[in-house]
């Protein structure tokens, strides 16, 4: 049975939180706080019930060596300007004297450990890493989405070493809205899959096929399916090694209720990206040196056609080059569209919160739900269990 962090007895208890501090980080200035912010209910709620708090993330990928570009210092300073309180930090996660910070923290008292990720044990699963780890808490929690889908010493190996353990606030959230909306959607069910590669979107799609009404697809994933539908796509990018599975995702779909729907206009670059020699052209006629980069003013109908008749919507993956202005035009429609529909909507993917983030900060709350999670996020999706919630329930 999976437990709730609100089911603890958190008074004078030391709480040790695996949360996701992995966001972007430009000479030492976090760029996007929006994981860290997702982790504050948790911590507060724990510091009201009169814990003592342990955190512990990883950040970037050090390969196990220590590496000031990848400390969690920066996240430790935003930390302490949301929660408007000093928080201890540790430059070493497992050391005795990091263990002996934790043992001596007062309630109410937040302490950071420095990076997982700066021992290898830790993408390992080391059983001896995991039991160090364990000594800083009496209570196990983990909150940390983003590495739900991996099997690392801080959410697998770890939780045998508690007896009191569970998920955060953020967990039963994403779970709440990514596993049990799945299961009781209100029809019809509308899915919006973008970004570049199709390999981490196959097992969504077909999880959908029969689910959905109907599957728009969009960026650079929709240049594949077209291609497999016969036009040419220019110079666009085409994934020319996953033709036959856009074929047969297109032929599957055909014979369930569930219709897959692809853009039916494109702006784009002549020549080369970046040329600044902008374009505009229908599906069925873009030349052999235009780049596609973002959908265009009649595919923006056409989908929002679809979403306004859509009572359940999920979406993962931008449907342009969002990050460049020129082509977050798609995008950004579909984003007001979702809002004006007013129906169950969740986004999910870091691509997409950015893009929501970017276009205007205040339209993340508009959504039901926006998932801090990545791959986390696609393998629920699909259909699939997450190995760190699925221990904690064991």
């Amino acid at each position: 049975m999976l437990r709730k962090l609100k089911s603890f007895d958190l008074q004078s208890k030391r709480v040790l939180i695996r949360v996701d501090f992995n966001v972007p980080i430009d000479n030492d200035v976090i760029t996007d706080d929006y994981r860290i912010q997702k982790t504050i209910p948790t911590i507060k709620h724990c510091l009201d019930q009169g814990a003592k708090v342990i955190l512990m993330s990883h950040f970037g990928r050090p390969k196990g060596k220590i590496n000031p570009k990848f400390s969690l210092m920066p996240a430790g300073e935003k930390l302490a300007e949301l929660l408007e309180i000093p928080i201890k930090f540790s430059h070493d996660c497992v050391s005795d004297d990091a263990i002996d910070v934790s043992h001596n923290l007062q309630s109410g008292e937040v302490h950071l450990l420095e990076n997982l990720r700066f021992y290898n044990e830790e993408i390992e699963n080391n059983s001896e890493f995991a039991t160090k780890l364990s000594k800083h808490g009496e209570i196990y929690l983990n909150d940390a989405f983003g590495t739900a889908h991996r099997e690392h010493a801080s959410n697998i190996g770890i939780v045998h070493n508690f007896m009191h353990k569970g998920i955060g606030l953020l967990i039963e959230k994403e779970l709440e809205f990514l596993s049990d909306t799945l299961n009781s959607s209100l029809a019809p069910v509308l899915l919006i899959i973008g970004g570049a590669k199709i390999d981490t979107k196959i097992d969504v799609i077909h999880n959908f096929l029969n689910l959905a009404d109907n599957i728009i697809i969009g960026g650079a994933m929709a240049n594949t399916f077209l291609t497999a539908n016969g036009y040419n796509m220019g110079k666009s990018l085409v994934e020319t090694d996953k033709l036959e599975i856009a074929k047969k995702i297109l032929l599957d779909s055909s014979k369930t209720k569930t219709r897959i729907i692809l853009p039916i206009d494109f702006n784009g670059e002549l020549d080369e990206l970046g040329s600044g020699s902008l374009k505009y052209a229908n599906y069925d006629d873009i030349k052999k040196n235009m780049i596609c980069e973002d959908i265009g003013e009649l595919s923006v109908n056409l989908f929002s056609d679809i979403i306004g008749k859509s009572k359940t919507i999920f979406w993962n993956g931008t449907l342009g080059v969002a990050e460049n202005k020129d082509f977050a035009f798609g995008t950004e429609r579909i984003i007001d569209k979702i809002i004006e529909n007013e129906c169950v909507a969740i986004a999910g993917g870091g691509d997409t919160v950015t893009a929501i983030r970017n276009y205007d900060n205040q339209l993340i709350d508009k959504f039901s739900h926006c998932s801090t999670g990545g791959g986390a996020c696609l393998e629920l999706l699909s259909g699939k269990t997450l190995p760190a919630i699925e221990i904690l329930g064991k």
